[in-house]
């Protein structure tokens, strides 16, 4: 199982010590420090398709979640752990997430489904467009994306929905949290993930698996949310 082979070949230390290190054939390539108490690091691995990557969070706690993309920024695969589920993208989308599509034309639609390892199956449709505005967050340009999505059972039952802002390179050909909300049932909670330090191979925070920005003792209840809608993230 690729959980066996990926997970034991992290640096775990003490969380204000530790330091990211990615599977043997992975180069690390970016660590983005964000808003909600949480850090991201990103990493590339030899063996995957080319324009492949993955991210690996974390939070006060250590890593929480793993997810790899493809060029095109599909969910191919992620892993929410504790406890450890894995999710993967089925085959033949209905209408595969294009990031060339929305870079072309302002705008992709998306409708797919996911498969966990717990027997669990859902379908997700929804889209993201660009909203003319841009942003320089710690010298890098992006810019801001409007998404509404929903993930629902083969039943038709809402599973989980979510709205917002996001941020894009259309350089690293990424996604970035920004200003959204989370609706837990009975109305929507407003989260808050954007992105403040990016940090290349050779910076001072280049690495980091401990989050810096807006941090408290003990989670709060938007973090957790955060955490929970990040995992249903695989961008």
């Amino acid at each position: 199982m690729r959980t066996a082979l990926l997970f034991p070949l992290f640096l775990f230390a003490t969380p204000a010590l530790a330091s990211f290190v990615p599977p043997e054939g992975c180069t690390a390539t970016l660590t983005v420090q964000s808003r909600g108490c949480y850090v991201a690091n990103y990493y590339t691995c030899e063996k995957d398709n080319p324009g492949d990557k993955w991210r690996a969070d974390f939070d006060q706690e250590g890593m929480f979640y793993l997810s790899k993309i493809d060029r095109e920024t599909q969910w191919i695969e992620s892993y929410d752990l504790n406890p450890t589920v894995v999710q993967t993208l089925d085959p033949n989308p209905k209408d595969p997430a294009s990031f060339s599509n929305l870079l072309a034309t302002g705008r992709d639609d998306f409708e797919f489904s996911l498969s966990k390892d717990n027997g669990e199956h859902s379908n997700v449709k929804g889209f993201d467009r660009l909203t003319g505005d841009s942003v320089t967050i710690d010298g890098v340009a992006l810019q801001q994306t409007e998404f509404n999505y929903v993930e629902t059972d083969d039943a038709g039952n809402e599973l989980r929905k979510a709205r917002g802002h996001e941020y894009i390179s259309a350089e690293w050909r990424n996604f970035f949290s920004g200003q959204s909300e989370w609706w837990d049932g009975t109305q929507w909670l407003p989260l808050e993930g954007s992105p403040v330090q990016f940090h290349m191979p050779g910076d001072k925070g280049f690495g980091a698996t401990q989050p810096i920005f807006e941090c408290d003792a003990v989670m709060s209840e938007a973090t957790s949310l955060e955490r929970l809608w990040r995992a249903s993230d695989g961008r």
